[in-house]
């Protein structure tokens, strides 16, 4: 046992799953997982960008050329907004993207109070944005949700996901036993292999054939 942060989860998490790239611009919400991130700078490369929407499509990018999971942080609010786009695209595209993000201090979220950085649902704009996306509530959750997080990026129609964490949280520490080790994707349905024959058979038949298939196919 040992005792961490929210944001010593996630970095840990992030190692245990094999990234080492980060792209990202730093924001007082998100400071604790830049120290966090900064403390493990011999194993996370940590590429700082211009703006948020650079940092979402570098990690787009990096997804595509890769065929890594492509990883990013920015600020809540507009940091999130000024990256949506990316995330449009890398939920049109199939491209594996994380994006980490915090929120409002916990007790604050939903009150409307106008604090700095506040979305009215920012959980729920994310949610609408990718395939999967999930809040961090404590640091004995943080384990747990990004392994999650990992499994949805590996597993079915590949899509962006997203996690958040509210600013007090990323700095809460807490007794962490270990850090949830990767969970099993789950495995594509095997082919129908009469369907495979006769796919085969038309094509070997065809004067003109063409073969139209979708951006998945790339991973298969």
């Amino acid at each position: 046992m040992s005792i961490m942060s929210t944001g010593d989860v996630i970095a840990e998490s992030l190692v245990a799953h094999g990234i080492d790239t980060v792209f990202g611009i730093p924001g007082a919400h998100m400071y604790d997982f830049n120290d966090a991130l900064a403390q493990r700078s011999g194993a996370l490369r940590f590429i700082t960008t211009r703006h948020e929407q650079g940092a979402g499509y570098m990690a787009f990018g990096y997804a595509k050329s890769t065929g890594k999971v492509g990883t990013y942080t920015v600020v809540p609010g507009p940091g999130v907004l000024n990256s949506g786009a990316a995330l449009c695209t890398a939920y049109g595209a199939t491209a594996p993207v994380l994006c980490l993000t915090g929120n409002i201090m916990s007790h604050l979220i939903g009150q409307g109070r106008g604090q700095l950085h506040e979305l009215p649902d920012q959980l729920g704009l994310l949610r609408g944005l990718t395939k999967w996306s999930e809040r961090i509530n404590h640091p004995t959750e943080a384990g747990a949700i990004m392994a999650e997080a990992f499994r949805q990026l590996r597993s079915g129609r590949i899509r962006p996901v997203a996690v958040e964490a509210p600013w007090d949280v990323f700095g809460l520490r807490a007794e962490i036993g270990s850090v949830t080790a990767p969970l099993p994707a789950a495995q594509p349905p095997s082919p129908d292999p009469a369907a495979l024959a006769a796919a085969v058979s038309l094509i070997a038949k065809a004067r003109r054939p063409l073969i139209s298939v979708g951006a998945g196919a790339l991973a298969a």
